[in-house]
């Protein structure tokens, strides 16, 4: 949850199945942002993104301006902030071409950061600061509970839990109810 009880919606982009389904991809990005809003506490307008971009897909130019064009229609005042982190090289001179293309109110929204930096960033924007930092940021959160690796499982083959939509709402509304009890 966020200092201000915005959502945070964690994606891992590593973990995703990433397929060549352009409109799948965007329905499922959709559906993730869904989610957000349907999770926001009262006098909450808006949601957060956080996205560990360790190992991106390859950029695909349907999938990006697909992307742009549910923000820019569906989304731009309910995203709060879209954090990646780290980001590449080729992630940054993608994000360069698109920035230009998006209304100023959303463009200013999208941080890109390093590795390094994305601790600090996290303790000033999580509500408990440090405390909610996940491992994948270098913090002590273990996110990987829910979804573990796939290496560190002793059981391979079917049935790993790679997204759990039913799951992430209900964390995101037992965060929300409880921000909310915190505020009375």
């Amino acid at each position: 949850m966020h200092t201000y009880g915005r959502p945070i919606l964690w994606l891992r982009v590593s973990r995703k199945p990433w397929y060549p389904d352009v409109d799948a991809e965007v329905k499922a990005l959709i559906l993730f942002a869904d989610i957000g809003v349907q999770c926001m506490p009262k006098n909450c307008t808006d949601f957060v993104v956080f996205s560990d971009s360790t190992s991106p897909p390859p950029p695909n130019p349907q999938f990006m301006i697909g992307m742009l064009t549910a923000l820019v229609k569906g989304y731009p005042d309910r995203l709060g902030g879209l954090y990646s982190a780290p980001t590449s090289t080729i992630i940054q001179w993608v994000m360069n071409l698109l920035l230009p293309l998006m209304p100023g109110r959303l463009a200013s929204k999208v941080n890109l950061k390093t590795q390094e930096e994305i601790p600090e960033c996290l303790d000033d924007i999580l509500l408990n600061g440090a405390d909610d930092i996940p491992t994948f940021f270098g913090g002590k959160v273990d996110h990987g509970q829910f979804y573990p690796e796939e290496s560190s499982l002793t059981a391979k083959g079917e049935g790993l839990l790679k997204f759990d939509y039913y799951g992430m709402k209900k964390r995101l509304q037992e965060a929300r109810d409880s921000y909310e009890q915190g505020q009375k």
